[in-house]
């Protein structure tokens, strides 16, 4: 049986696509961020800082995959 994920909400923040207060909900997969509007489905990614470390000193790196 898979664990659901734990959304935790931002109390005060406001979607940067649609504006409504109070509908971001803060999730954690395989150790990334993700943030989510339950209003609209707007998704904003927070990786780790020595990913981002990684991608930004090859700057040809789309993404990082894992299996």
């Amino acid at each position: 049986m898979s664990n659901p994920l734990k959304k935790r909400f931002i109390a005060g923040a406001v979607c940067p696509k649609c504006k409504a207060m109070d509908t971001l909900a803060l999730t954690k997969e395989n150790n990334v961020e993700k943030v989510t509007c339950v209003s609209c489905g707007e998704q904003m990614v927070q990786t780790e800082a020595h990913v981002e470390k990684v991608i930004r000193a090859n700057e040809q790196v789309i993404g990082v995959f894992k299996p």
